[in-house]
């Protein structure tokens, strides 16, 4: 293995986890930002109040998502093995 297949490697690694991780962050993002307002507005500033809507959002979206998040990476390592499996 040379060091430009495995900075290609090392590169397709760091893209298909940001592409994983993207949505679910965008999600948590949108939920925080929700919630700040919905707490600047009635003055409630319960610091459970920001995080359990979060979290439940969150696990929501993770079970939604799961699915296309194990094909990606299932494609992912189907195509790794198949990269390292031509170099052998």
């Amino acid at each position: 293995m040379n060091t430009a297949l495995a900075l290609q490697l090392a590169s397709d690694m760091l893209k298909i986890g940001l592409i994983l991780c993207t949505p679910l962050l965008a999600v948590i993002l949108v939920t925080g930002v929700i919630v700040s307002v919905l707490q600047v507005v009635t003055q409630v500033q319960d610091p459970s109040l920001a995080f359990v809507p979060k979290l439940v959002i969150f696990v929501v979206a993770l079970i939604l998502l799961a699915p296309w998040m194990l094909g990606k990476l299932t494609g992912y390592a189907t195509e790794l093995y198949g990269r390292l499996a031509q170099l052998g």
